[in-house]
């Protein structure tokens, strides 16, 4: 190993950080798992109302930036054009962004809202399933982008307006920092980035295999096993190595693409072979209720029943939002070179908005359908057998059942590969020196990390499961709130010195004037 290819500085304590959250988990799983969930549980007590209140904030502050004077700001010169077509960047928003876990939650999500549901409805009522079609919908919407959104602008602000090739989160925070990126804060602030993204990519990760296992049992007849996980771990590093070895602008862009079409493809045939009509009223239905409730949901903390919803459910997804965001900011901003500030935003909150609304309108309602008419105990399989056995359950109580699981199986296998890719690709690049505006991080390092994450997801998804994965995510996104903010912060600041700075250059005079007087 080169030293000279790592920053020694973060690249070793990220490890140790990541070592110290796994191992006593695998070697311990009952009481790891539940070291983590007391911290995750004071956290989502008394910060709760924070990550709330974090997601409100950055709404209104995106829909001010999107729409009022600085909206029109390109991130390049004013000849820059654009380095993809707009379906490939937006494939590969989506793809990276959301990954896997969108082939899980969608499907599932809505029998754990539908068995216990918010605001003290009653579980399995009607009250309840207007609830479990909708609250998908608010975790996977706006609120969600804006938090994936608000890092990729001053990230994308500093590399191509101010010509900084750094993609690091430290330099999207230089506006405040001062001493600079390279001092001891900044520092700080990028190995907490990396132990939140590993966190909650490895949440992502943890989800995602155990449904692939699940898909290939149930389509070959082949018994679930540790063997059986590990030959996918394989087959997903081989696919991740070749999507490596090609780069991010031929091979993530080429599974981007290919997982966009099949994707779209399989959310058709399961509309128009599953309970069509119902899928479109349930939908509509949906929507209607979430603008009614907006506020409601976004600021329920349900301090008085105390039923625990908002902690499992709403804080943790915002804090997992949180976690993977400063990942999808330098992800954003390496593909968003020639658009501008307003295009990005609209991008991500509404483009990335409206693929996972189809997401759940279709695959969730399709389950919700077969549980209501009893045709599939969705429910039963799900308390049982897990969120997976549910998933294939719902797929195979289809039409052409099997024609979706397999594609669903190869979808969430290409989503995590693509995952994993750019996951790696952000890691390795800020764990490395200075990198050139067009530079890629060495190959090897990039390997590297994807294996740190699958050791991660495994020690999760073995050591204590779901609980282990939630209450990860929520510990690390914590410092994260307050680095995204800094970087909101800078932002502003560049722009106001920059803006000035054009002021003075296109009118010295007038300036000179107004110093006089």
């Amino acid at each position: 190993m080169k030293q000279s290819t790592i920053s020694k500085a973060i690249f070793w304590p990220v490890l140790l950080i990541v070592a110290a959250m796994s191992i006593p988990v695998l070697q311990n799983p009952k009481e790891g798992t539940a070291a983590l969930g007391s911290l995750h549980h004071l956290i989502a007590q008394n910060l709760g109302s924070l990550y709330l209140w974090v997601v409100i904030i950055a709404l209104g502050f995106l829909l001010w930036l999107a729409f009022g004077k600085y909206g029109n700001i390109k991130f390049g010169d004013a000849d820059t054009k654009p380095e993809f077509s707009t379906f490939s960047w937006l494939a590969m928003l989506f793809t990276a962004g959301i990954g896997a876990s969108i082939t899980y939650w969608s499907a599932i999500e809505w029998a754990y809202y539908y068995t216990s549901p918010p605001f003290g409805a009653e579980p399995k009522s009607l009250q309840a399933a207007d609830w479990a079609s909708t609250y998908g919908l608010f975790h996977w919407g706006f609120s969600a982008w804006v938090l994936y959104c608000l890092p990729a602008l001053p990230i994308a602000y500093n590399l191509y307006v101010r010509k900084n090739p750094s993609v690091r989160l430290s330099a999207a925070c230089e506006g405040v920092l001062k001493k600079g990126a390279n001092s001891w804060l900044g520092k700080v602030i990028d190995i907490c980035f990396m132990v939140g993204l590993i966190g909650g990519i490895g949440a992502a990760l943890g989800l995602g295999l155990p449904l692939i296992t699940e898909g290939v049992s149930a389509l070959f007849g082949i018994p679930r096993s540790n063997t059986l996980d590990w030959v996918l771990i394989v087959v997903l590093t081989l696919i991740f190595c070749v999507s490596t070895y090609f780069g991010l602008k031929k091979g993530l862009k080429k599974l981007a693409n290919m997982n966009t079409y099949l994707f779209l493809g399989l959310s058709l045939f399961v509309l128009l072979a599953g309970p069509t009509l119902f899928i479109i009223s349930r939908f509509t239905d949906s929507v209607g209720f979430l603008l009614q409730n907006f506020f409601r949901m976004s600021f329920y903390t349900d301090s008085i029943a105390e039923s625990g919803f908002p902690e499992a459910w709403t804080i943790f997804y915002w804090a997992w939002w949180i976690a993977c965001a400063p990942y999808m900011g330098i992800f954003v901003a390496k593909i968003s070179k020639g658009r501008t500030i307003k295009q990005v935003i609209l991008a991500e909150c509404i483009g990335g908005t409206i693929g996972c609304w189809a997401a759940f309108a279709i695959f969730g309602n399709t389950g919700l359908f077969l549980e209501l008419k009893k045709l599939v105990p969705v429910i039963d399989i799900l308390e049982q057998k897990g969120g997976e056995a549910a998933i294939a359950a719902i797929y195979q109580g289809i039409p052409g059942g099997s024609i979706a699981l397999l594609a669903i199986t190869i979808i969430t296998l290409i989503f995590l590969s693509a995952t994993l890719d750019s996951s790696s690709f952000t890691l390795a690049s800020v764990a490395s020196p200075r990198l050139g505006m067009d530079e890629e991080p060495a190959r090897w390092h990039k390997v590297l990390w994807a294996l740190v994450l699958e050791l991660e997801a495994f020690a999760m998804m073995f050591g204590g499961g779901l609980h282990a994965l939630q209450s990860v995510v929520v510990i690390v996104s914590l410092p994260l709130v307050l680095i995204i903010a800094m970087a909101a912060v800078s932002l502003m600041k560049w722009i106001k010195e920059d803006e000035a700075k054009n002021r003075l250059e296109r009118n010295p005079k007038a300036d000179m004037t107004n110093k006089t007087a």
